[in-house]
């Protein structure tokens, strides 16, 4: 059986294993302990089919521990950060595993800013410690639940409000749009309908039938490909379950790469306002030629979206993101968003008459490999430790061990680190050259294997 997974950020785990509905219950009373009675918690989740148990579980943890409930139904990862903040709520709750498999599902805790919990560590060590120690507070009154139906009409006009729609709606774009049946879907469509796109609409369906592998890589997106070239598109998106991160194909059904999304937002932001941006330390170079060309800084943090939204307000940025497709505009919510995704896309568009080919072109190009391997508990730092003696000493190299271990190196460079919400370790590697790339990402490997046994 596999391990649950805890987190600063939350949880996840193989439903009916790891992840049953008492440890969700147990979870919200946790919750609920942390922030105190009287208080006000939002929640939403994506379209697998054990959300709804798992939500009942969490809302009923909370209820317990005297805290009220907004259940906003099937909305979007950033969706619910919003709702966080326009309802003045004390915190917010995600059932979602986003991009993990289907028998996974996950809870993930928000701050009253709709960040992710990881970015109070404080926090999040009291609410672990609530749940590992099973110490629960009694309330004197009962929490209740209510039912609230507006976060895709508020998410959508917020993206708008952030656009030239008009300039978008003159372009009358054919998009297909993969949402991959889960908690995009609704929003999707009145996102694009909004901005005047004639849309073709593919795994449309609230249903949490994922027809293909949820995370929004090449391998996966193969029929998004199809159908924008059968259409004769001007753009094809993938989105995630959880609607938080934005894959790209351009007009020729070319997948372009997730690290796109960023650097092509980015750029178009840029063209627009003066602003430094943010970014983690495993994302492509490519925003920081973006950032360069408009003469303004990139700052980086550790992985995690949380983490980047912190850069942002300390080095007040104008936007920022990760290098997974997640789009972050701090005028919508400070989290990563595929509507603002596709909003600035479009928009972008539009305002250059470009395609999304020829936009591309406009960036330096590197190769960008990422690998994950299984990483038995506790061995990841044997294997980074291991990584950064065998690069000691060489020419030209740099370190930073924020986030794992990135090394900078005159022809690119690479990062090892342990994932947050899955047993593995992941590497990255990027360089001009694919050759220069695969080498050092099969040297990192090699050393990892050996040490991890």
């Amino acid at each position: 059986m596999s391990r649950l997974i805890v987190s600063v950020s939350g949880v996840r785990g193989i439903v009916g294993e790891t992840l049953t509905s008492e440890v969700a219950r147990e979870f919200g009373r946790a919750f609920a302990t942390m922030l105190g009675e009287g208080k006000t918690v939002i929640i939403g989740r994506d379209t697998r089919s054990s959300g709804e148990m798992i939500r009942d579980a969490v809302m009923a943890g909370l209820n317990a521990g005297g805290v009220n409930a907004v259940d906003l139904g099937i909305v979007s990862t950033p969706g619910v950060a919003l709702m966080v903040g326009r309802l003045k709520a004390d915190g917010g709750i995600v059932i979602t595993a986003s991009h993990n498999p289907l028998p996974y599902n996950g809870i993930k805790f928000l701050t009253p800013q709709g960040l992710a919990l990881s970015v109070d560590k404080d926090k999040a060590a009291q609410l672990n410690s609530a749940w590992e120690n099973k110490k629960f507070s009694t309330a004197a009154r009962k929490g209740n639940v209510t039912i609230n139906h507006d976060t895709h009409r508020i998410h959508i006009q917020a993206v708008c409000d952030i656009l030239d729609v008009e300039a978008i709606r003159a372009r009358h774009y054919k998009v297909v749009l993969d949402s991959i049946n889960g908690a995009g879907v609704e929003a999707g469509k009145m996102l694009l309908d909004r901005l005047g796109c004639e849309l073709v609409h593919i795994n449309n369906k609230l249903d949490g039938d994922f027809t293909h592998e949820p995370e929004p890589i090449a391998k996966n997106l193969t029929g998004l490909c199809d159908a924008v070239r059968q259409h004769g598109a001007d753009i094809g998106f993938a989105q995630d379950p959880d609607a938080d991160r934005l894959v790209v194909v351009d007009e020729n059904g070319t997948f372009i790469g997730e690290e796109y999304t960023l650097a092509l937002t980015a750029q178009f932001i840029l063209g627009q306002r003066r602003g430094n941006l943010a970014t983690n330390l495993c994302t492509s170079r490519m925003i920081d030629d973006v950032a360069e060309q408009a003469g303004v800084k990139v700052f980086r943090s550790p992985t995690g979206e949380a983490n980047v939204a912190s850069a942002m307000v300390e080095h007040k940025c104008i936007f920022g993101g990760e290098g997974n497709g997640g789009a972050m505009d701090p005028r919508v919510v400070i989290v990563r968003d595929s509507f603002v995704g596709m909003g600035l896309l479009l928009n972008h568009l539009a305002r250059s008459g470009k395609t999304v080919s020829q936009l591309v072109a406009g960036i330096p190009r590197y190769e960008l490999l990422k690998d994950k391997f299984p990483c038995p508990l506790g061995a990841a730092q044997r294997a980074i430790a291991a990584v950064a003696a065998a690069y000691k000493g060489r020419a030209g190299a740099s370190f930073d061990d924020r986030d794992g271990l990135r090394i900078d190196l005159p022809q690119g460079w690479l990062q090892i680190r342990a994932s947050n919400t899955e047993p593995i370790m992941r590497i990255s590697a990027e360089a001009k050259t694919l050759k220069e790339a695969q080498a050092m990402a099969q040297e990192v490997r090699k050393i990892a294997d050996a040490n991890l046994g």
